[in-house]
């Protein structure tokens, strides 16, 4: 290879990690801008048809439906939500849940053994632990708190990132076609394994995206009735952790309902503690199994394992980026280790 050629791609790599550390602080809001005009591409076209090849005007259209339907919705559940959790830290801190009288029920629950187990400990270590877990309810209705102070101060920052989220969408609705044909160009593989990947990307990008939506929706909704109706408050606090919560599979849910469930038996309200459970199991818990085979697709279906590992290593090294970006990473991985594994088999 001439060295001319080596020169051009020492440089092609370097000048594209510097554009890429350049991007890297709104990293969030152009995954946020490639991930709705994906999945709005198609009433995007549908759009464009009507007005008759008014590219601009079809893209502010699909925006500004992207705003009303996702974003708007979104930041009025995201006020109403930090509005809750900080009347819950009040709550709290007023001392109206007693919690040394919770556990000390909860402690007279438990089956004798491991009374006996209890207290064979130094009875001070049994009240430090009731003092910790008090402390760490007070810490997360504190952490709830002290993240609409965060997003309060960084105000100027969100909206930054929420602007070139839109102005980014707009162009990627008007110029997706041309923008998709230099990825194909771009990608250094055949056709067969160009078309194949970028079909793969927007169909796992679409599917979990609507099937991780209308899921955590649903069980949201559910959850937040049935803790209304058992009298449980927030009750809208605890029907947004079940909606995100719903992106973990085998868990999810569970996580949020189980305890309030063992709380509600410990305080002697067994009637509504069977209630919960029941909801949770055969409502809440049906709901994922029921609705995700048919979102997703039986093509693009990863085993819940896959899913759920994948999920939580997005989430922990992207934050909740990571709930897409996770699946799809895994979905891509398998996708094209089958197609090597095929291609070697066939040779």
């Amino acid at each position: 290879m001439p060295v001319q050629r080596i020169g051009f791609y020492v440089v092609l790599a370097g000048v594209t990690l510097a554009f890429v550390a350049v991007l890297l602080p709104f990293y969030s809001a152009i995954l946020w801008a490639v991930i709705f005009a994906i999945v709005f591409f198609p009433l995007h076209m549908r759009l464009e048809r009507r007005l008759r090849g008014h590219a601009n005007l079809a893209a502010g259209l699909s925006v500004l439906i992207c705003v009303c339907l996702v974003i708007v919705p979104g930041l009025l559940i995201l006020s109403l939500l930090f509005q809750q959790a900080s009347a819950f830290y009040a709550y709290l801190q007023r001392g109206e849940i007693d919690t040394e009288q919770w556990l000390a029920k909860l402690e007279h629950a438990m089956p004798t053994f491991i009374r006996d187990r209890l207290h064979l400990w130094d009875a001070d270590s049994v009240i430090q632990w009731q003092e910790r877990i008090s402390s760490a309810l007070l810490e997360s209705g504190r952490a709830f708190a002290g993240q609409a102070w965060a997003l309060g101060q960084n105000t100027l920052q969100s909206i930054a990132a929420f602007g070139i989220m839109l102005y980014l969408l707009f162009f990627l609705f008007r110029d997706g076609r041309a923008l998709r044909q230099i990825v194909w160009r771009s990608i250094p593989l055949n056709d067969r394994h160009t078309r194949k990947f970028i079909s793969k990307f927007t169909l796992v990008v679409r599917a979990i995206v609507r099937s991780n939506v209308i899921i955590a929706v649903v069980q949201a909704l559910i959850g937040g009735v049935a803790f209304w109706a058992l009298g449980l408050r927030p009750a809208l606090l605890w029907s947004v952790a079940m909606g995100i919560l719903s992106f973990l599979p085998a868990l999810g849910t569970a996580i949020v309902w189980g305890p309030a469930a063992v709380y509600l038996a410990f305080s002697d309200q067994w009637a509504k503690a069977v209630i919960l459970v029941l909801v949770g199991v055969l409502v809440i818990g049906l709901v994922d199994n029921l609705l995700r085979p048919p979102l997703i697709g039986q093509e693009i279906k990863l085993p819940d394992y896959v899913v759920l590992i994948s999920t939580l290593g997005g989430i922990t090294l992207l934050g909740m980026n990571g709930f897409v970006m996770g699946p799809l990473i895994a979905a891509l991985f398998i996708s094209f280790w089958s197609t090597f594994i095929d291609e070697n088999s066939l040779s």
